[in-house]
């Protein structure tokens, strides 16, 4: 290859030193639990088990038809293009800065209502379910409360805060902890059908129906993604051509058994109305302990602090990856500017870490008082559905990006090729997997519209409890709110952008040995 034949890409002086703090030290152990980690979210097994045998058809399905060519889709993409803010750059070298611009908010915007807004309440009710301390957690907007949330949140933050080689055990401690949780929860359940039975479930239960489809689409596809989270932090990676491939193959299976085998479990064995999607796995686990007679409160009190340990491991490995793609952007000139400084001494981005937690503690602060107004707590559940399910959106630019890479950029070299000749299996996977997204982003924004057409009933007003107009003020009104932080981001990021450098898309230094 000549050096007019060298694959290059726009970037910006200011990138150039903040690229200089990153510190490589991710290696192909740390992504694997760092990706697992940020797959398997105990908060949503209760929520996909409620629907019954469909849930675990759907989970099944969804494993083979998103999760199988996801994962082909961003081993290539992840092992080829490792520019620090992964998902930011494939957007901008596809679609240009000001589209990557707003997917790298659309990315991010999620994950702090995710932790301020349904994390910490699904952890302070399951410390509370316990015979740990009650500390007032059990009461909504006491200081307990709102203590042990804060504490809760800025957990998350701290973890995102410190310098990823000491950081990332944290991340590794919580994808242990959901295999030992799980695994425990699973061997549980194997001596309660002992003494209990087995329930079971016909065959014909597992039939779909579209109602339970529409409902569980967004709700599966937020629990599968997280592949290309690692790459968030790509130039902090000692080897990401030979390791991103293995690390998604092998967290992808890990993450779909850690679904599907509780789930299964869970169908078998409890008795359907011991089976909701309010309390959920807690509920679950609390069910299913009674075999340990005098010893059940303490395994349960030590499973629900597992329990919480994952949850608080989810929000800080979302943190880690989905602020550095934000960082990227501003320190690129696609966002507000401030927020693309990393700490020269920790060598993470500090301002933006800061950013999450407090929208995360201003949305919990705002979610408990409107919970505990009976006429605002329809709308908290909106805004919370909306403001979570918007990482789907994101993904509206990142699956088209995969394909359209092979085209924009084809001499950059594929440490790991999605298998087939030319592109042409590459535009079946990621057709199939945009399909998905599209889907799930729809249903999501526009619930209740794909069902009248497809003769499917469908009572707005007793799914959402707010009628469809009060629905699509508060999901459309926050779309818009952050469409406009992003288009402002980008225009204040412009004097940015005009001290443009040139640079090679590929590291040509060799990479280290792996340990």
């Amino acid at each position: 290859m000549t050096t007019a034949d060298i694959p290059l890409e726009h970037t910006t002086e200011f990138a150039l030193g903040e690229k200089a703090k990153l510190k490589k030290s991710l290696r192909r152990f740390d992504m694997v639990f760092f990706t697992l980690c940020a797959l398997v979210g105990l908060d949503t097994l209760g929520a996909v088990a409620a629907y019954g045998p469909q849930g675990f058809f759907w989970l099944v399905v969804m494993a083979v038809t998103f999760v199988v060519p996801y994962m082909l889709i961003m081993s290539e993409v992840g092992s080829s293009f490792t520019e620090e803010g992964g998902p930011y750059e494939w957007v901008k070298l596809s679609f240009g800065r000001f589209q990557a611009g707003i997917a790298a908010v659309v990315y991010w915007a999620s994950n702090p209502f995710w932790v301020g807004g349904s994390l910490a309440f699904i952890a302070s009710a399951a410390w509370a379910s316990t015979d740990l301390p009650g500390l007032g957690v059990d009461n909504l907007g006491s200081f307990g409360d709102f203590a042990f949330k804060f504490l809760f949140i800025w957990f998350s933050i701290g973890v995102a805060i410190a310098a990823i080689e000491k950081g990332k055990w944290i991340p590794n401690a919580g994808a242990i902890a959901r295999v030992l949780v799980l695994g425990f929860f699973t061997f549980t359940l194997v001596i309660y059908a002992a003494q209990n039975g087995v329930e079971g479930f016909a065959a014909g239960d597992m039939k779909p129906t579209l109602l339970v489809f529409f409902a569980l689409t967004p709700l599966i596809l937020f629990n599968y993604v997280g592949f290309e989270l690692q790459n968030g932090a790509a130039e902090e990676m000692v080897n990401p051509q030979r390791d991103v491939p293995v690390s998604v193959l092998r967290s992808g299976i890990l993450g779909v058994l850690l679904y599907t085998i509780p789930v299964l479990g869970i169908l078998l064995v409890l008795p359907s109305d011991k089976i909701t999607g309010i309390g959920g796995f807690v509920d679950a686990v609390r069910e299913t302990f009674t075999v340990y007679g005098g010893a059940q409160s303490f395994l349960y009190g030590i499973t629900v602090l597992g329990f919480i340990f994952t949850l608080m491991t989810s929000g800080a490995v979302w943190m880690i990856g989905a602020d550095r793609v934000l960082a990227v952007s501003a320190y690129d000139g696609s966002f507000f500017p401030w927020f693309g400084v990393f700490n020269k001494k920790l060598g993470t981005p500090v301002r933006c870490n800061v950013l999450s937690g407090v929208v995360s503690t201003v949305f919990m602060v705002a979610a408990v008082f409107m919970l505990k107004s009976g006429s605002a707590a329809d709308a908290f559940s909106v805004v919370l559905a909306m403001a979570t399910s918007t990482t789907l959106l994101s993904y509206l630019w990142i699956f088209p990006a995969a394909l359209k890479l092979r085209y924009a950029e084809p001499t950059v070299h594929r440490a790991y090729r999605v298998p087939g000749s030319g592109n042409a299996v590459m535009w079946v996977l990621v057709t199939i997997v945009t399909a998905w997204a599209l889907l799930g982003s729809w249903v999501a924004v526009f619930p209740g519209t794909l069902e009248p057409l497809l003769g499917v009933g469908y009572n707005f007003k007793d799914t959402w409890g707010v009628s469809r107009v009060t629905f699509h003020t508060l999901t459309l009104g926050t779309l818009v709110v952050m469409f406009v932080v992003a288009v402002v981001g980008y225009l204040s990021g412009k004097s940015v952008r005009e001290r443009d450098v040139v640079i090679p898309i590929e590291d040509t230094a060799p990479a280290p040995a792996q340990a």
